[in-house]
């Protein structure tokens, strides 16, 4: 099972009045990560998958420890835990080499942005998303 590793900067603008990063600046973290993952690498070499859209219909995120601004990056890592007909669900953990800050999962639908509406997943992105596929529920409660 490969995962797909972002590297996500801090911000200074992402810290709150209590001196670590905000809780919905990890979303964005998610987003950021999510995006590398199905946007630009997903379609490599002309390939349509995912181009035209997709739309969150499900967050789930446990914070584990605070996160404080730094100038490393943290390691936002990704995979599949389902692959549905019209979703999937990507699970991640926002860590360094040390520490797991977060560990959170997203239900993605593939959307047809021009017809206004969920679509199914093509076998092309099936293929692509089944190389990040780990099932493992233990990994996540941890």
């Amino acid at each position: 099972m490969a995962r797909h590793i972002y590297s996500c900067p801090l911000r200074w603008s992402d810290m709150d009045a209590f001196g670590h990063v905000n809780n919905v600046v990890f979303l964005r973290y998610l987003e950021e990560a999510r995006i590398d993952f199905m946007f630009r690498l997903a379609p490599g070499d002309g390939s349509p998958s995912f181009s035209g859209g997709s739309v969150v219909a499900r967050h789930e995120i446990d914070y584990k420890r605070p996160l404080v601004h730094r100038h490393e990056p943290v390691t936002v890592e990704s995979w599949v835990t389902k692959i549905g007909a019209a979703s999937l669900t990507i699970a991640y953990e926002i860590k360094d080499a040390e520490l797991v800050y977060v560990r959170a999962s997203t239900v993605v639908v593939p959307y047809d942005l021009g017809a206004a509406r969920p679509r199914r997943i093509t076998q092309e992105e099936r293929s692509f998303l089944q190389k990040y596929v780990d099932d493992d529920k233990d990994a996540l409660a941890a």
